[in-house]
């Protein structure tokens, strides 16, 4: 039996690592923290092992907090509520893809709090 354009993955958890990282350039650059991790996902979810859970909870992370963003806007006016929201956006947008890169490290699923899967 002969088998047919078999792919073989590879493992390479310091990419992994890496993309859940670049999360991070909103915090440097002020851009590039969603489309930096999409782009890797895209261009290596099919030779890289994993990288296809990985990247996808990260598009998932980066829209739900884009999304929080957003509804705080408005809840600013509403006692200030908004103002809150959007420091726990900064802190959860900072933590977490740290925590992450250790996950994926460590050869671990990625796991994000608070986040709606939209893929």
């Amino acid at each position: 039996m002969e088998l047919v354009n078999q792919k073989v993955l590879r493992k390479d958890s310091s990419l992994l690592a890496i993309t859940h990282l670049t999360q991070l350039l909103y915090y440097v650059t002020g851009f590039g923290g969603f489309w930096v991790p999409f782009v890797i996902w895209l261009t290596s979810r099919n030779s890289v092992e994993g990288m296809n859970e990985h990247g996808k909870a990260i598009v998932n992370f980066q829209l739900s907090m884009l999304l929080y963003i957003i509804l705080s806007i408005p809840a600013i006016l509403l006692l200030g509520l908004g103002i809150l929201t959007l420091i726990g956006v900064g802190i959860l947008g900072f933590i977490m893809p740290i925590v992450n890169a250790v996950k994926a490290a460590n050869g671990e699923s990625p796991s994000y709090f608070l986040t709606i899967r939209f893929i």
